[in-house]
């Protein structure tokens, strides 16, 4: 009985991946399918997907937590709420260009809207050092609201 005594050789895509990207992308072009090492390109592929979805969540939940602060945090607002006001222009910026560049991920930003405003609140809340309860569950602003570049929930000045 023999053993084999051989280890797996590390691939392109191990031990250089802006290599292996460069180089997929020219086996691609030249139609060069055989070559291509599509378990790395799907893994890549799909990683990519998941990548944009959670950036979304990101972006749209601290969104919401400096909406939230403005709303609720009156000393907050007095102290930093220019600060507050820009941070919130970039994130609907940010949100706006992820879903021009990924329209299919807008029926995602309502499925995820009111899951990230609970954790947006729960993250203000402990910012405040408020016991649990101490805002209110209830959801207040709605996506249009939120996205609308020109809508805050305050009357600013």
């Amino acid at each position: 009985m023999t053993r084999s005594t051989e280890t797996a050789t590390p691939t392109l895509y191990e031990e250089d991946f802006y290599l292996w990207l460069k180089t997929t992308a020219e086996q691609l072009k030249k139609g060069q399918f055989a070559e291509v090492d599509l378990d790395n390109l799907i893994e890549e592929i799909e990683s990519m997907g998941r990548s944009e979805r959670h950036a979304l969540k990101s972006l749209l939940t601290r969104l919401l937590e400096h909406l939230l602060k403005l709303t609720y945090w009156q000393s907050e607002r007095d102290r930093h709420g220019n600060h507050c006001n820009g941070e919130i222009n970039n994130f609907r910026a940010e949100i706006q260009d992820l879903l021009e560049d990924s329209p299919s991920l807008k029926p995602y930003l309502r499925e995820i809207f009111e899951p990230s405003y609970h954790t947006a609140l729960e993250t203000v809340r402990k910012k405040m050092g408020l016991s649990p309860g101490g805002l209110p569950s209830q959801i207040i602003f709605n996506l249009e609201q939120v996205l609308d570049h020109q809508w805050l929930p305050i009357d600013w000045e």
